[in-house]
């Protein structure tokens, strides 16, 4: 056994060996595990990195939430996507498979292409589908208020989550305004509080860099948004027990190319985190 395996053998007998503590009365009752993944665009392909740990180490997934790339990596797995299919199809992404541009007063760009290219991983439509329970989340524009959605068609709720303002038109539905998930819920914790969940595990890759200069207009934009998702972490990050954040500082909005190395951060990351997921995960 080499060193690579055998921290993962060690924390799965951990977890076998809690789940039957006390056979006289029975398993112990596991804390309920929610998982929030965050936006970033290309940078959202390190979430398939923490999932493959997590799968190796069966750490249990109960509740899944997502905002914007976030709510698309979510979408995947929690309708079943193996982690493999969805590193591939990560690669092999361009701006054109999920956008076509459609210059207007309210965007450059619109986002339905995302229904069609969620079907390249999964053929699930609805949410009572899934095999793992699902928030995906937008920001009303008009009321600044997260709009959770649970229930319904997945297309259209992904297709909100992920309107990025001045880069994708917003989003009409049931006379809402809809925007970007991040905007009011960056990392979708809150949602895994609702959901049920004991114990959450938020994922943000909003990494910030002060080397990384913008080089055009929507780099500018995205930082911009950054800088002021950095001001109100003070409200989401509480009410996460454990926060992964992977190194991502680096990697630019379209750096589909570079999955690999994505793939790699969201692994290295996940297991610094290991020992206290699972320290928290032992405790009935």
């Amino acid at each position: 056994m080499d060193e690579s395996t055998g921290w993962l053998n060690q924390a799965v007998k951990r977890v076998r060996s809690f789940a039957y503590a006390n056979p006289a009365e029975g398993p112990a009752r596991r804390p309920k595990v929610g998982l929030a993944l965050g936006g970033g665009f290309a940078r959202g392909i390190a979430h398939i990195g923490l999932l493959r740990i997590f799968e190796q180490a069966h750490i249990p997934i109960d509740f899944l939430a997502g905002t914007s790339v976030g709510a698309l990596i979510a979408a995947a797995y929690a309708g079943g996507t193996p982690l493999e299919v969805m590193e591939q199809v990560g690669q092999s992404t361009r701006f054109k498979d999920f956008a076509e541009w459609a210059v207007s007063w309210d965007g450059f760009a619109s986002n339905t292409r995302l229904e069609r290219y969620l079907r390249r991983m999964t053929p699930v439509r609805s949410f009572d589908e899934l095999r793992i329970p699902l928030t995906i989340v937008a920001t009303d524009l008009m009321t600044a208020e997260p709009v959770y959605f649970t229930e319904g068609k997945i297309g259209p709720a992904l297709c909100a989550s992920c309107a990025y303002p001045g880069l994708f038109r917003p989003v009409e539905q049931d006379g809402r305004l809809l925007v970007d998930g991040f905007l009011a819920a960056p990392v979708p914790v809150k949602a895994m509080r609702e959901m049920g969940a004991d114990f959450v595990i938020g994922v943000n890759l909003s990494s910030f860099s002060r080397d990384e200069r913008p080089t055009n207009l929507f780099e500018i934009v995205a930082r911009t948004f950054t800088v002021l998702m950095r001001h109100g972490e003070a409200v989401w990050r509480p009410l996460a027990d454990v926060l992964i954040e992977p190194d991502v500082g680096e990697f630019r909005w379209d750096d589909f190319p570079r999955t690999p190395e994505l793939v790699a951060a969201g692994e290295r990351a996940a297991r610094e985190a290991l020992p206290q997921i699972l320290a928290a995960i032992q405790q009935p």
